[in-house]
């Protein structure tokens, strides 16, 4: 009888990474699986998360969301990069943005080519070459094919959202979908005597939940895959030390910056995100070196307009958890470990995490099979994130004790090989499906200064005339194109101010 019975997901917990679950199960099970989530109006959630990468289109497209209407909901502004600032040493920056940098030709990539143009005196900065970093530094923004030639590549762009909005707008969605949601705090669990799997969740009012798959998203306190389940936890703040941040929304920017910023501090680093009707700013920081009034201090005193609302304090520790499915529980967002939001990963995380349960789902019956490559490819993914966070924090030439322990770590085997390939020829591969592209490395590791000794000899192979032309060309290309685009104000005004407040001047 109860194989004639729709499989029951229960999702533990609300906030963006329950019903970014939630919208996306609603969407793509069909009627065979029944959807509930349990979460309590008593319990907040970190809601911090509010700058993404380009790979969260991919996520509200396949819901099917008008990206109008969605950034209206959420006062949503665009992102084409990251600013980083202070992170070489003081009075030093550089972006991260996104997309292509300069233009592979022949055999070898762009790198070689600048590389020996650097060696030459003929090249210039290396966001020069990217079309994102030409448009956010001018503080513009398109969508769609390139204005001024079919040769352009397209932007690519992500989002800076209210992450309490961008939750509420995908509960709409989920539970317009069908998905059951309930009220009520988790006080425990029922067992099943035999497997040992969860067969349900108690709530303070007595009810009990069942289900046959169970995802946690409760946030940091990873309630059934630690507490319950005892998964384990992979610590790695001898990698990355910073365990504290505060963080308070101020009065919205009058410069609508389409990129994030992130500036390093004296034991860490603050967020600068720009939304439309605030502010979100943040100080990440290693409570070794510095206290939470002393950081507190320092935040409130770099705010670009009135802060609106009280700092609130987070604890948490970098680090994975051992298991990220056990049993019948997978857990999701901050429940399976945490990365200090640097290149704004936390919302990807649960996007691909999402994903990944799509490609594995369990019917009634959970193979092992399922679960360790599971289990196997989200290691693989926060692992290759972590290396490439903690490169922003070893290469650096500050002189303060948290920056100068920094330098000190030894670093993670598969980091030291990526780092010792680059400084032999400026070779870097993406290795399987990892987050970050060859750009990515590359604006970093040339953002904070390392050197590699040498470069693809094919890169001779053209002349220092066609060389030096070869670069302005596409300078030229890039710059032209971000002459042509409306300024990200205007077209926020033009098509997705929200209806709530003033339209953006």
């Amino acid at each position: 009888m109860q194989q004639d019975q729709p499989v029951t997901i229960v999702i533990a917990g609300g906030g963006t990474a329950g019903w970014m679950t939630a919208a996306a199960l609603a969407r793509f099970l069909d009627r065979n699986f029944r959807i509930r989530l349990v979460e309590s109006d008593e319990i907040g959630t970190v809601g911090v998360g509010e700058a993404t990468i380009p790979q969260i289109l991919l996520y509200n497209n396949a819901l099917g969301l008008d990206e109008d209407a969605f950034l209206r909901a959420t006062q949503g502004t665009f992102k084409l990069g990251i600013e980083f600032v202070d992170w070489l040493r003081p009075g030093h920056r550089y972006m991260h943005a996104f997309g292509a940098v300069g233009r592979d030709f022949g055999l070898i990539t762009f790198q070689h080519y600048w590389q020996r143009a650097r060696r030459r005196g003929l090249a210039k900065t290396l966001g020069a070459y990217s079309l994102n970093e030409i448009a956010a530094r001018a503080g513009k923004m398109h969508r769609g094919a390139p204005i001024t030639g079919s040769t352009i590549p397209a932007m690519p762009y992500a989002y800076h959202f209210d992450a309490g909005l961008y939750a509420a707008y995908l509960r709409q969605f989920a539970e317009a979908a069908g998905v059951d949601r309930i009220e009520g705090r988790i006080v425990g669990t029922d067992r099943h005597a035999e497997s040992g799997d969860i067969a349900a969740l108690r709530l303070a009012s007595g009810e009990h939940i069942a289900g046959d798959l169970f995802i946690d998203c409760s946030g940091f306190r990873a309630l059934l895959i630690e507490q319950e389940l005892a998964s384990g936890f992979e610590d790695w703040r001898h990698w990355l030390p910073c365990d504290r941040a505060i963080a308070v929304p101020s009065e919205r920017a009058i410069d609508l910056t389409p990129f994030t910023r992130a500036s390093a501090c004296r034991a860490g680093w603050q967020w600068r995100i720009p939304l439309q009707h605030r502010t979100g700013n943040g100080h990440v920081y290693c409570s070794e070196f510095m206290s939470e009034d002393e950081a507190t201090t320092l935040l409130l005193a770099g705010l670009d307009g009135t802060a609106i609302a009280d700092p609130r304090a987070l604890h948490f520790a970098a680090g994975k958890r051992r298991l990220a499915w056990n049993r019948n529980v997978v857990a999701i967002g901050l429940s399976s470990g945490f990365l200090e939001p640097l290149e704004s990963t936390s919302i990807h995380l649960i996007q691909s995490a999402i994903s990944r349960l799509l490609k594995l789902l369990p019917g009634r019956d959970i193979r092992a099979a399922d679960r360790a490559e599971y289990n196997r490819q989200t290691d693989f993914e926060i692992e290759r994130i972590r290396d490439f966070i903690i490169l922003h924090y070893y290469a650096n030439m500050r002189d303060e004790p948290f920056w100068r322990m920094r330098r000190d770590v030894a670093l993670p085997d598969s980091l030291r090989a990526k780092l010792e390939l680059y400084r032999a020829n400026g070779h870097i591969f993406r290795e399987n499906e990892e987050l970050f592209t060859e750009a990515g490395w590359l604006q970093v590791f040339a953002g904070q200064g390392i050197e590699p000794a040498g470069y693809h000899p094919l890169a001779d192979a053209i002349s220092e005339a066609d060389l030096s032309e070869y670069l302005g060309a596409i300078e030229e290309l890039y710059t032209r194109e971000a002459s042509r685009m409306p300024s990200h104000a205007d077209f926020i005004a033009r098509h997705c101010a929200a209806v709530s407040r003033s339209p953006i001047a």
